[in-house]
């Protein structure tokens, strides 16, 4: 089984970062409103930045990492450039 663990970009702008099994059914989870509590009522939601591992404890490893990073250091993981195209910007 394969994790990872992703970024969301949500629709006020803000990243939230999570981690999972099954990516598009996580995504549809949050969409519907059955995921974590801080994205319901933040969509449209966008997947932004995605990261393999190879085990359930690695991904969570690395999502609490990511969830200690501030918004400028999140941002400098996207491609060149995504930061001028996500909404809540710099």
């Amino acid at each position: 089984m394969r994790w990872c663990v992703y970024l969301l970009e949500c629709g006020d702008g803000t990243l939230y970062a999570g981690v999972t099994n099954d990516l598009a059914k996580r995504l549809a989870a949050h969409e519907a409103g059955r995921g974590a509590k801080y994205t319901r009522g933040r969509g449209p939601l966008a997947i932004v930045h995605v990261e393999r591992k190879r085990s359930r404890s690695s991904a969570l490893k690395r999502e609490a990492a990511l969830k200690r990073l501030g918004r400028r250091a999140k941002l400098a993981l996207l491609a060149p450039g995504a930061e001028r195209r996500l909404r809540g910007n710099v």
